[in-house]
Protein backbone atom coordinates (compact mmCIF):
# COMPACT_ATOMS: atom_id res chain seq x y z
CA UNK A 1 0.00 0.00 0.00
CA UNK A 2 0.98 3.72 -0.95
CA UNK A 3 1.75 6.08 2.01
CA UNK A 4 1.72 9.41 1.81
CA UNK A 5 4.50 11.55 1.23
CA UNK A 6 3.32 14.78 3.17
CA UNK A 7 2.44 15.12 6.22
CA UNK A 8 -1.29 16.22 7.19
CA UNK A 9 -1.71 19.90 7.36
CA UNK A 10 -2.53 21.08 10.58
CA UNK A 11 -5.84 22.76 11.33
CA UNK A 12 -5.91 26.75 10.69
CA UNK A 13 -6.54 28.52 14.22
CA UNK A 14 -8.55 31.58 15.03
CA UNK A 15 -7.62 34.38 13.70
CA UNK A 16 -5.55 36.34 17.02
CA UNK A 17 -4.85 39.45 17.26
CA UNK A 18 -2.00 39.99 14.88
CA UNK A 19 -4.46 39.52 12.31
CA UNK A 20 -6.84 42.72 13.64
CA UNK A 21 -3.65 44.68 13.66
CA UNK A 22 -2.71 43.67 10.26
CA UNK A 23 -6.67 44.21 9.32
CA UNK A 24 -6.28 48.15 11.41
CA UNK A 25 -3.14 48.64 9.36
CA UNK A 26 -4.88 47.99 6.12
CA UNK A 27 -7.77 50.24 6.98
CA UNK A 28 -5.41 52.91 8.13
CA UNK A 29 -3.48 52.99 4.52
CA UNK A 30 -6.95 52.95 2.30
CA UNK A 31 -8.18 55.80 4.79
CA UNK A 32 -5.08 57.90 4.35
CA UNK A 33 -4.97 57.27 0.60
CA UNK A 34 -8.52 58.32 -0.09
CA UNK A 35 -8.03 61.57 2.27
CA UNK A 36 -4.99 62.52 -0.14
CA UNK A 37 -6.54 61.92 -3.18
CA UNK A 38 -9.95 63.90 -1.83
CA UNK A 39 -7.30 66.71 -0.89
CA UNK A 40 -5.97 66.81 -4.36
CA UNK A 41 -9.30 66.60 -6.08
CA UNK A 42 -10.34 69.87 -4.11
CA UNK A 43 -7.03 72.30 -4.61
CA UNK A 44 -7.66 71.00 -7.81
CA UNK A 45 -11.29 71.88 -8.22
CA UNK A 46 -10.52 75.29 -6.16
CA UNK A 47 -7.08 76.45 -7.90
CA UNK A 48 -7.60 75.41 -11.41
CA UNK A 49 -5.06 72.75 -13.17
CA UNK A 50 -2.18 75.19 -14.44
CA UNK A 51 -2.37 76.28 -10.56
CA UNK A 52 -2.06 72.82 -9.57
CA UNK A 53 0.30 71.64 -11.89
CA UNK A 54 2.72 74.84 -11.56
CA UNK A 55 3.15 73.24 -7.78
CA UNK A 56 4.02 70.04 -8.36
CA UNK A 57 6.53 71.17 -11.39
CA UNK A 58 7.87 73.60 -8.80
CA UNK A 59 8.38 70.88 -6.10
CA UNK A 60 9.99 68.71 -8.24
CA UNK A 61 12.37 71.24 -9.23
CA UNK A 62 13.11 72.32 -5.71
CA UNK A 63 13.92 68.30 -6.02
CA UNK A 64 16.48 68.54 -8.38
Amino acid sequence: MVQPVSAPQPKMALPGPSSRVASMIVVAAVVLTVALVAAAAALWAHYGSAVFFEMIKSGIAACI
